[in-house]
């Protein structure tokens, strides 16, 4: 069996993977944790080691489960919830929380597990992989297609015509294969940008937008999703990163997005009027998914 640091930086290809790892870390984490602080609702934990102190970034307690036997049960009601989804039945608001919680944990485990275990810049990369991993294998486990294209827009240069590749995290569609390729967006097909923090990246999914339509030459449906925006601050706090009126400039004076999901949201964003651009991820997944791909 590989050892759990590598099992972190290993990329995941199943639902499966991902709550072994998930149980794996919450297993891991009593030897390791000499120290747990509470901020604001959310826990920072930390470890010292032979002198050598290490924190992990905060997690919420409302949604974090942190006992390995709550988290395998979760999880099965998590599996079963995928199915009523994708059979398009109703969707309790218990359902809606077991989605964001058993999503949390195991994005949160991986984050907190290699905040213990790996360098930091390390960390940051495979964080932000495994989180992408876990929207698409949770995206495929509704029935929906999706995949990862890289658009191809030429522009002039100097001396000759040069491409420029515009990634995109995922692309969700209604046919049954992408129809969108390097030189062409679908209009029924919706670019997904998949971001742990919208922390000095909000602005990029506007542009990329803007830019997409002007290289499509039609309307270009485009998502955010987010786990949180939430960092800690020092050892013993936490402050929130989301900058709300920065999203509502570029919503009222660059382009409106399509939607905006987070799976831990930030409490400004249940008020007005973020509230009417800005959702949970177990909404989108288990609603909005749907009117999206059939618009």
């Amino acid at each position: 069996m590989k050892s759990l640091q590598e099992d972190l930086q290993t990329p995941k290809k199943s639902p499966h993977e991902f709550s072994s790892v998930t149980q794996r870390v919450l297993g891991y984490l009593p030897s390791i944790v000499s120290k747990k602080v509470t901020s604001n609702g959310y826990v920072i934990l930390s470890s010292n080691v032979a002198n050598d102190s290490k924190f992990a970034r905060p997690i919420k307690k409302k949604l974090f489960i942190c006992k390995s036997a709550l988290f395998k049960a979760r999880y099965k009601e998590f599996q079963a919830i995928l199915i009523k989804v994708n059979e398009r039945q109703s969707i309790s608001k218990g359902d809606r929380l077991v989605i964001d919680s058993v999503m949390y944990t195991m994005q949160q485990s991986i984050g907190v597990g290699m905040d213990f275990l790996c360098n930091p810049n390390s960390a940051r990369k495979h964080v932000g992989n495994r989180f992408e991993e876990l929207i698409r294998l949770t995206i495929s486990a509704i029935g929906v297609t999706n995949d990862r294209i890289v658009f191809k827009i030429p522009y002039a240069s100097e001396d000759r015509e040069k491409l420029y590749s515009c990634e995109t995290d995922l692309i969700i569609s209604p046919h049954d294969k992408i129809e969108s390729t390097t030189k062409q967006i679908d209009k029924k097909e919706i670019v997904i940008s998949l971001k742990t923090s919208s922390k000095d990246r909000m602005g990029k999914i506007f542009l990329d937008k803007l830019l997409m339509q002007k290289f499509a030459k039609h309307p270009v449906k485009v998502v955010g999703i987010f786990l949180n925006d939430i960092q800690r601050k020092g050892e013993k706090s936490v402050n929130y990163t989301f900058v709300s009126g920065l999203f509502m400039a570029y919503t009222k004076f660059l382009t409106k997005l399509e939607g905006v999901y987070f799976i831990d949201p930030p409490p400004v964003v249940r008020k007005e009027p973020y509230n009417q651009h800005i959702s949970t991820f177990s909404e989108f997944i288990s609603e909005d998914i749907w009117d999206l791909i059939s618009s």
